[in-house]
């Protein structure tokens, strides 16, 4: 791969808290193919604002890649963990380049409920983008894989996931997640801020809300028919939820 730039244009960190990002991000290594990843400028973002060089960084949900890369070209070490063979190949080819003053990345199929491989209060930062229940299945039958689940069990899954990251990261640190809605049967599922409401109950605090506006979704004009027919109106958001413990 003949890579032709390592990083954005023009690139200025993020002072409010409404993110737009019309373009996904074309240097490096990344790319739009994996279904439902996050454009680079959020975790670039992220890792400038709450991390410093040679921090200790965790994606439990590295899908694509995106986080890794960043982190790698920022000189931030991250484990990248997926629980899906697929995606921790595409991980592997992501961070496949050579650069100057990178940070070290580490890659391993797991659960994101079950980090116990990590110590407590070892993580100096955690940046990740957990699928949103069963809006897109990223696998058919994987044991543990929270894509395959209802909206109900997913929340009750992320209870889990939000104690590991409690317990793995250093007091006084950062927990970054990205969570969208759903609509089930013409009504919002503001399944976001029930996200928002677990990690709060694991002893998180909430630090930043953050509004993401969407781009480029799939199927645009099937689901602007469909608004006018049956009067719905589209998502267009997500938000980026920003932690302290």
């Amino acid at each position: 791969m003949t890579i032709k730039k390592w990083e954005p244009d023009n690139f200025e960190l993020e002072m409010n808290t409404v993110w737009s990002f019309p373009k996904r991000g074309d240097w490096a290594t990344h790319d739009a193919k994996y279904r439902g990843n996050w454009s680079p400028y959020i975790p670039r973002n992220l890792l400038l604002r709450y991390t410093k060089e040679g921090d200790t960084v965790l994606d439990q949900f590295a899908g694509g890649g995106t986080t890794l890369v960043e982190a790698k070209l920022l000189n931030r070490n991250i484990i990248g963990i997926d629980i899906n063979p697929a995606a921790i190949e595409r991980c592997y080819e992501k961070i496949d380049f050579e650069y100057p003053n990178s940070g070290n990345v580490t890659i391993r199929q797991g659960d994101a409920r079950d980090l116990s491989f990590l110590r407590d209060e070892s993580i100096d930062f955690i940046c990740t983008h957990p699928p949103y229940a069963n809006i897109i299945n990223y696998s058919k039958d994987i044991p543990g894989d929270l894509s395959l689940l209802s909206v109900t069990k997913f929340l009750e899954q992320m209870k889990l996931v939000s104690s590991e990251c409690y317990r793995v990261l250093k007091k006084g640190k950062f927990c970054a997640i990205l969570m969208g809605d759903t609509r089930i049967k013409g009504h919002v599922v503001p399944m976001s801020f029930d996200v928002m409401k677990i990690f709060e109950g694991a002893g998180f605090k909430t630090k930043e809300i953050i509004i993401k506006e969407q781009h480029n979704c799939k199927a645009t004009g099937f689901w602007k028919t469909n608004s006018i027919k049956y009067n719905f109106l589209l998502l267009a958001h997500e938000y980026l939820f920003v932690f302290r413990k």
